[in-house]
């Protein structure tokens, strides 16, 4: 005696269209796969090389630079040449420039200051007016503001090239997929 279960559709499967059947594969279906899968793998594997250039550049402008961190950054006495040692080195610019102007940015310190003689008194022109100079630790913000974006562009620059290449290991992933799907469904009996 054979006793045969049947199971009934529960209200959630019998709202869901049935899947069509995943057998054969139409002409241009099997196109579409095959350039999909094309363009994915070109793709992916531009963008992985593209990244490794991007960084393999980086790291040597670095190297031709010879930058060193100074004994008081957080990554003290090493080369830059990573992401990591661009930071310590961007932050210790900052941190020795605040030193320099009183703990002011460049947007918080007057353009001009009262010029003063060699013992410190303040200088007046002929009409009693103070004499006015450039402020030279205002101006040196520049120099430090430039040297801190190009460590900031270097530490963006390895982490766009490590993103292209996680990308370019997924597109690589993808068109292999699609390419094993085609042959896949081409095998499969109509």
């Amino acid at each position: 005696m054979t006793v045969t279960l049947e199971r009934k559709p529960s209200e959630v499967e019998e709202r869901i269209p049935p899947l069509p059947e995943l057998r054969g594969l139409s002409p241009r279906r099997s196109l579409l796969l095959l350039v999909a899968g094309v363009l994915a793998i070109t793709v992916g594997l531009g963008s992985v090389i593209g990244g490794a250039v991007g960084i393999v550049y980086t790291w040597g402008q670095a190297v031709e630079q010879g930058i060193v961190t100074p004994e008081d950054a957080s990554i003290p006495n090493t080369p830059v040449r990573g992401p990591f040692t661009m930071k310590a080195q961007a932050d210790i610019i900052e941190h020795h420039q605040l030193d320099r102007t009183g703990g002011l940015y460049y947007a918080e310190m007057p353009r001009q200051v009262q010029a003063t003689d060699a013992d410190g008194t303040l200088l007046f022109d002929d009409t009693g007016e103070p004499v006015m100079v450039n402020n030279d630790a205002r101006t040196s913000w520049i120099t430090a503001t430039t040297l801190t974006t190009v460590l900031n562009l270097g530490i963006m620059a390895y982490a766009l090239g490590a993103f292209a290449i996680v990308v370019g290991l997924s597109l690589l992933a993808s068109g292999i997929v699609f390419l094993v799907l085609r042959r896949t469904l081409a095998a499969a009996p109509a």
